[in-house]
């Protein structure tokens, strides 16, 4: 987060204002959020921020992040048995937006490496993720998971999805966990149901080669809503970057509006 403030993210959250921001990928102390975030507010007025950080146990990795306008009203960090080491990669935060409520959930999932202890872990996490969103959706409530998933889900979300059939990310194991979250406990890919028969858009695009020149990108970044939240969603947006020389991260930020 510290090199995306240097290389062009707050002209982008002036110009984006979201009331609600997930972060992931964070690699930064609580304090350097509070400090960014401060400076922003400092240059460009406005609300106070309200920021929530989960660290990874390893310094300087994963981390997870909520930054929100609006004051939040709890959070968890929990996920899965008790000995699992989830720390930096779910963090839950409960708003209320007039008489109701929603729940805001920013993940960072593994991105895993076939054949390898990374792998395991991604399909751990996976599987404590599931779980936690049954529960969630069971309560048949307003919540949102936002964040860097590491699935392309079907072909359409990754521009070559032959070649990555055995690759990390596209394997047919990671994907079942995506039709059970989505066909069997019923949360709404918000960014697939605006656009339900075109390839992407994508959000992933490699430093590497001419990927984000070609459009050779991954849609890994998502928001899935409940039922109920994916009602009131509108004007889906990636924030893709104009040029290769203008971004700020290999992602691009994916921006949805829900009338509350």
């Amino acid at each position: 987060v510290r090199a995306a403030f240097r290389n062009g993210m707050p002209a982008w959250l002036a110009e984006a204002q979201p009331d609600i921001l997930a972060l992931q990928e964070v690699r930064a102390e609580t304090e350097d959020l509070v400090r960014l975030f401060n400076e922003f507010e400092a240059e460009h007025g406005g609300d106070k921020w309200h920021i929530l950080h989960d660290n990874a146990t390893a310094k300087g990795r994963a981390g997870v992040a909520v930054v929100s306008k609006m004051k939040p009203t709890a959070n968890r960090t929990e996920l899965g048995p008790k000995n699992f080491d989830s720390a930096g990669r779910w963090l839950e935060v409960d708003f209320k937006v007039g008489k109701k409520s929603i729940t805001v959930i920013s993940t960072y999932v593994h991105s895993g490496e076939v054949g390898t202890p990374k792998q395991d872990e991604k399909y751990k996490f996976l599987e404590a993720m599931q779980k936690r969103m049954k529960q969630i959706a069971d309560e048949g409530g307003l919540a949102l998971v936002l964040g860097d998933l590491n699935v392309g889900h079907t072909e359409l979300d990754i521009k070559n999805w032959k070649g990555n059939l055995k690759n990390a990310g596209f394997l047919p194991e990671e994907r079942a966990y995506f039709d059970t979250m989505m066909h069997k406990q019923g949360w709404v890919d918000v960014g697939r149901a605006a656009h339900p028969d075109e390839a992407g858009p994508y959000t992933w695009w490699s430093f590497r080669g001419q990927a984000f020149d070609t459009d050779a990108g991954w849609r890994i970044d998502y928001h899935l809503a409940t039922p109920a939240l994916a009602e009131a969603a509108a004007n889906y947006k990636v924030h893709r970057a104009a040029s290769y020389d203008t971004r700020w991260t290999d992602h691009s930020p994916v921006v949805v509006d829900y009338t509350l």
